[in-house]
């Protein structure tokens, strides 16, 4: 029981970090651990544009995201992905981390990875992650995400059970989004 209030507060401390730096806009994506990884992230482009419109909260943002990828799976004959708190958390940490830094990359400073912060989080199966930054609308970015085979694979990756999303601003307003898979 304590390990779950650690971990409400701890999202909901992720709050502030709304206000952070930038970085140059790509999408990329990870590649999961299990089958086989293949070299290299993804890039997709072109990068997208910000626009002055008024900002989206992010809980509304992640929210979408869980919705537009179930869409997805379901068009392909995949199952819904449960949300997974312990997933968000770490999907949360990661844009947090990008909008903070201004760096755009799977893998932090101190070396750790998708996995790293999943298994960090708490959740010990994690299957793949999605990061984009710069789309002012969850369709963009989830546009950009499936004309990317490998943003699609993770996507709709049938095997894959839960996910957890985070969206975070960085202080000049551009979104920072990650999405985050398990396997359980």
């Amino acid at each position: 029981m304590h390990d779950q209030v650690v971990r409400r507060l701890a999202l909901l401390g992720a709050a502030p970090l709304l206000l952070v730096l930038t970085a140059p806009a790509h999408a990329v994506i990870s590649v999961p651990e299990t089958p086989a990884p293949e070299p290299g992230p993804a890039v997709v482009t072109p990068a997208p544009t910000i626009t002055s419109a008024p900002r989206a909260a992010p809980a509304v943002l992640m929210s979408q995201v869980v919705t537009m990828t179930n869409q997805h799976r379901n068009a392909n004959g995949c199952r819904p992905l449960a949300v997974s708190k312990n997933l968000t958390l770490a999907s949360v940490r990661q844009s947090s981390y990008m909008a903070r830094t201004g760096l755009f990359t799977h893998v932090w400073r101190d070396g750790s990875t998708f996995v790293t912060r999943a298994h960090l989080a708490g959740y010990r199966q994690p299957s793949g992650e999605n990061i984009a930054w710069g789309y002012s609308s969850v369709s963009e970015v989830m546009a950009a995400w499936m004309a990317s085979p490998r943003h699609r694979r993770n996507i709709l990756n049938c095997r894959a059970r839960s996910i957890g999303t985070g969206v975070v601003y960085a202080a000049n307003g551009i979104p920072y989004y990650t999405e985050e898979f398990g396997w359980k």
